[in-house]
């Protein structure tokens, strides 16, 4: 009972932490925004950097998705609606969260180990010592680009999913263009594009916010290091994943409730 008590206070403390570290992010965003300078380098980091993983994933994505589709729809005489399925999934929710997951494991953890290196070798003390906060130095760029970023690779991760589909399926299986994207533009709402852009954006700040936080609460030396960037990784795709699933209900209902009274 002693140990579950003390992993309990362990945790809600680690949570008060983490709520403490957003709130203060917040503040220093709207209150004393970062330099250009700084949110510059993490804009070319976070967002130009990961375009080729990106680029890789949404493309591979939308080949398996098309593929699986068409010779699960042929034998049922609904090919033509292969193109349908392959934009939906890439834009409702394979998008954002395949694009979050790769930038969680190509940034994310570059954050966490760069945050963290510079907590165990006292770096971050000595920016208190100056009297630079080092969340508005620090976590405050990364959260800015992150946020705008995120969004922004998803859309491409889409544009890739869709595009690879469109390559398979006309150039593989035979469809004709025309029967591949003119469903498209009926059955693909607003809606939905809002949908996989919001998500995107609620993955950006998690991502950004749980690497940092794990970064700047690093003690141990090198191996402290390693271990906070795993915990960090681990974490952000777990939340990830379960906020996908919250904000798919939220918002369907929300959607559905609009639908109705409208």
């Amino acid at each position: 009972m002693g140990t579950l008590t003390q992993i309990a206070f362990r945790l809600f403390g680690s949570v008060g932490e983490y709520v403490q570290l957003i709130s203060e992010t917040f503040t220093s965003v709207f209150k004393k925004p970062p330099s250009w300078s700084l949110i510059r380098e993490q804009l070319y980091s976070i967002g130009v950097l990961s375009l080729g993983v990106v680029a890789i994933t949404g493309f591979t994505t939308g080949f398996v998705l098309a593929a699986q589709s068409f010779y699960q729809l042929q034998e049922k005489g609904l090919a033509a609606v292969t193109g349908i399925l392959v934009a939906k999934a890439m834009i409702t929710e394979l998008g954002p969260v395949l694009t979050a997951l790769m930038v969680t494991g190509r940034v994310g953890s570059a954050m966490c180990a760069e945050l963290g290196t510079m907590k165990v070798t006292e770096q971050i003390d000595a920016l208190r010592s100056m009297s630079v906060n080092p969340n508005s130095y620090l976590v405050a760029p990364r959260f800015l680009a992150g946020t705008v970023m995120m969004p922004l690779l998803t859309i491409f991760s889409m544009i890739m999913g869709i595009f690879g589909g469109y390559l398979i399926s006309v150039h593989y299986f035979g469809m004709s263009p025309n029967s591949y994207f003119d469903p498209m533009p009926i059955h693909i709402t607003l809606f939905d594009l809002f949908t996989g852009v919001f998500k995107s954006f609620i993955f950006g700040i998690i991502l950004v916010t749980i690497c940092c936080y794990k970064g700047m609460k690093t003690s141990g030396g090198a191996a402290g290091v390693g271990k906070a960037t795993t915990n960090s990784v681990v974490i952000s795709y777990v939340l990830i994943l379960i906020w996908d699933f919250l904000l798919t209900i939220a918002l369907n209902t929300i959607h559905q409730e609009l639908t109705i009274r409208g």
